[in-house]
């Protein structure tokens, strides 16, 4: 494990989004260049230029994927994750905290020790069905984003329906001695994060005000954050 802030940094959207809208349109990647941190573009599989499968099961194992795709040339890596991004980082961190320094989580919590029920999903699949009642907010907001352009509903929508995850085991957290930063706005539906933060040795968290799961990214409170931590 290394903190040098030699290490490239790889920025990691959520579901539906990509690297130049999550993090270069808010001009994340330049901010960190210009503190003298090198941004390793990546996008998810299901996302942007990665392929595109429309089977569930091949989202499966997201995290091994994701360790599988990371540059060569970079053994040792700082990472940000937001959402899928994030819980995708989180148990990457898991199977090979040695490929990564510094972490920061953003917009996932506790929720991550407890079991999903099997139709956790159903109401976000529903919406990208186009099968979601009026008043599910939430379900439109996943639809909104889903169906924006040069996203692939269907990649998308089996993201959504992969294989449940077990949860995560606190005491795997425990033996990561990597520096972690766990963000979360407090309106997130997936607020609070307290047991995640304090399940690392080496965890911090800061919760941002009145920022909801969407916002978050574009949240200056968010960015002050990444360039603080990597500075």
């Amino acid at each position: 494990m290394s903190s040098s802030e030699n290490n490239p940094v790889v920025l990691v959207h959520g579901w539906a989004g990509n690297f130049r809208d999550t993090w270069q349109k808010p001009g994340i990647d330049a901010l960190l260049d210009d503190i003298g941190r090198k941004v390793l573009p990546f996008n998810l599989l299901g996302h942007a230029d990665q392929d595109k499968p429309t089977d569930p099961s091949a989202y499966a194992e997201l995290p091994q994927w994701f360790l599988d795709h990371l540059p060569s040339e970079a053994p040792v890596i700082d990472a940000v994750g937001f959402s899928l991004g994030a819980l995708t980082i989180l148990r990457a961190l898991i199977q090979e905290p040695q490929r990564f320094g510094k972490v920061i989580l953003a917009g996932i919590g506790d929720g991550v020790f407890t079991k999903s029920a099997p139709d956790a999903n159903k109401r976000i699949i529903d919406a990208l069905e186009g099968n979601a009642p009026e008043e599910d907010e939430l379900g439109r907001m996943f639809a909104h984003y889903g169906n924006q352009p040069g996203n692939d509903l269907a990649a998308l929508t089996a993201i959504m329906k992969r294989p449940p995850s077990d949860p995560v085991d606190p005491m795997s957290l425990a033996a990561i001695t990597n520096e972690v930063l766990v963000v979360i706005g407090e309106k997130d539906f997936t607020f609070p994060a307290e047991k995640l933060a304090a399940a690392f040795p080496n965890g911090r968290l800061v919760v941002l005000k009145n920022i909801d799961h969407f916002a978050t990214p574009e949240s200056f409170l968010f960015i002050d954050q990444i360039l603080d931590f990597f500075a």
